[in-house]
């Protein structure tokens, strides 16, 4: 009578083999990343792989699959797991679709495995807007505090978590006038410095994208104008050759993955983690 009592108050096995035990470890690096990288400009930066022809096609390639080491901060400041369309409920009144954070995030992964380094967790905090002009992100705009608010929120999430860098890609929308073209270098020169002392991290790697396209005429000069850009620890990605798709203006899904890629060999050669 006691064993079958003792039969009875035991789990079927099958509940013993369905609730697997998950280490400390893994349980916390699904909801703290440790190096954190804010995704701030235009559509391009926003992602509109797929997305060009008033739907987006829903083709997440692998280099942008979910992983449990790559998480973005949502609207609401919490820390979730990353998916594809990333910029989901920040680049807001757009059709969304792919863009380069994700195959950013996988490329560093990739790159930790094959060093023999444990590898981390990426955080993305996605910020960008499209069709806005560089002086909608000068300090004080609701854009530039949006940006500001984030980083501050994720950096405070955890004790571990530290932020790595901005990856800026934005411009297409100063090509219009030449006004804005012209004043290109002073504005995202003055950008890079007010986020530096406003977040407190005089030396914050930056790398901004070199166009590879543009909104008007003046895209040369825009370019022009990235590359004159000279602070410290600025460092320049050119997006020119890309695949675009039939709008003329975003990058396909393909460029797109190649351009995160791009982003992350800039990123360990700036910071000789490769």
């Amino acid at each position: 009578m006691a064993q079958m009592l003792l039969l009875l108050l035991l789990p079927p096995p099958f509940l013993l083999l369905a609730a697997p035990t998950v280490p400390a470890e893994a349980a916390a690096t699904a909801s703290t990343p440790t190096l954190v990288f804010l995704l701030a400009g235009q559509s391009n930066m926003g992602g509109r792989g797929g997305a060009t022809n008033g739907t987006w096609d829903g083709v997440v390639p692998p280099a942008c699959a979910p992983s449990p080491r790559i998480l973005r901060l949502s609207p609401s400041l919490r820390w979730e797991e990353a998916r594809e369309p990333l910029h989901a409920g920040i680049d807001l009144h757009n059709v969304l679709g792919v863009g380069p954070g994700m195959p950013f995030a996988h490329a560093l992964l990739r790159s930790w495995r094959r060093s023999g380094r444990r590898p981390a967790v990426v955080g993305l905090i996605p910020c960008a807007q499209g069709a806005t002009p560089i002086a909608s992100w000068s300090r004080g705009t609701p854009l530039y505090d949006r940006m500001l608010a984030r980083a501050r929120a994720a950096v405070a999430r955890g004790p571990a978590t530290r932020l790595a860098a901005l990856l800026w890609y934005q411009g297409e929308a100063d090509t219009i006038r030449r006004q804005d073209a012209d004043a290109y270098t002073p504005r995202m020169e003055a950008l890079v410095r007010d986020v530096r002392r406003d977040l407190g991290m005089p030396d914050l790697l930056v790398i901004q994208v070199g166009l590879a396209t543009g909104q008007g005429r003046f895209v040369d000069i825009v370019r022009e104008a990235q590359r004159r850009v000279s602070l410290r620890n600025v460092r320049y990605v050119d997006a020119k050759g890309l695949p675009v798709a039939n709008d003329y203006t975003h990058l396909t899904t393909p460029a797109q993955v190649k351009l995160g890629n791009m982003l992350a060999a800039a990123y360990m050669a700036a910071t000789h983690t490769h």
